[in-house]
């Protein structure tokens, strides 16, 4: 028998999903996304902010690994978050992946007491009371006792300029087991490039590779990343060198992830001073082969 065709009244209703459930997280604080301001305060998801939540998940997918690693091997963590800024990284992290979990300990380290303060409240808001913020520089804070002697993670995301290495020596200070840097705006060796030049010259045909203003900044750049690596090698780190995010959205795009094994290349440091004595950058010697403080 011919079925009836359905009553307009009886068809089905629509179905609507929740476009946020496809990129949050379970139980992800929506409060703090909004405070991040990833989501509008009307709790939305735009598409600019979309992509920014994608690229926070990827960096997290570097550091989730270290984080079981350290919390496997010792049942405790301490992570420490250098020019921490409004703190990003270190509340994301801690709302994904460690508010659950009690041996767990995050250090904002920033500089700018104002946004000390508002990480500050905004933890106690959020109910993350392993949250700290220390308003002080790298040299203050290897010292301050409101951190422990030892840290076994140490993060630096865009660190500007010479801030990447003073978070490296704070890392080799505090005998960090992980170290992730994502460097920026790094000047200083180009501009000790650019003033030896003329010099440099009659010293090696290499100067060819910094001869033009735009190489001397781009070279400068590359190679502080690569002595950088030398440089934990020699203290015996093993180096992964990657991309943090697609070109397409940030050239600040080089993640580096070290780990302490012990194991040192013979001639981590050796090679370290060659190059900086073949790129006539011997005055650089004192911040990249110097021992870190006690």
């Amino acid at each position: 028998m011919k079925q009836p065709a359905p009553r307009a009244d009886r068809a089905q209703n629509p179905v609507f999903s929740d476009p946020l459930a496809e990129v949050l997280r379970p139980g992800q604080s929506i409060e703090l996304l909004k405070e991040l301001h990833i989501l509008t305060r009307d709790g939305r998801l735009n598409q600019d902010s979309r992509r920014k939540l994608k690229q926070v998940y990827h960096l997290c997918r570097f550091i989730e690994p270290l984080l079981d690693e350290v919390l496997g091997r010792r049942g405790t963590l301490t992570l420490a978050d250098h020019g921490a800024g409004k703190s990003y990284l270190g509340f994301i992290l801690y709302d994904l992946y460690l508010k659950e979990r009690e041996g767990a300990r995050i250090f904002g380290i920033e500089t700018r007491d104002e946004l000390v303060e508002k990480s500050r409240a905004l933890a106690a808001r959020l109910g993350f009371p392993r949250m700290s913020f220390l308003n002080a520089t790298v040299a203050e804070s290897i010292g301050s006792g409101a951190l422990p002697p030892t840290v076994d993670i140490v993060t630096a995301l865009h660190a500007c300029n010479t801030a990447t290495d003073d978070a490296i020596q704070f890392a080799l200070a505090k005998k960090a087991r992980h170290i992730v840097l994502v460097p920026c705006c790094q000047a200083e060796v180009a501009a000790v490039l650019r003033k030896h030049k003329n010099a440099s010259f009659g010293k090696t045909p290499l100067s060819e590779i910094w001869r033009h203003p735009l190489h001397t900044r781009e070279f400068g750049s590359h190679l502080t990343n690569v002595l950088r690596c030398l440089q934990l090698e020699s203290h015996g780190y093993q180096v992964t060198v990657t991309e943090l995010v697609g070109w397409e959205h940030s050239l600040k795009n080089e993640l580096i992830v070290a780990t302490h094994t012990g194991a040192a290349p013979r001639n981590a440091t050796e090679r370290l001073r060659a190059i900086l004595q073949e790129l006539n950058l011997q005055e650089l010697e004192g911040r990249f082969l110097k021992t870190p403080p006690k």
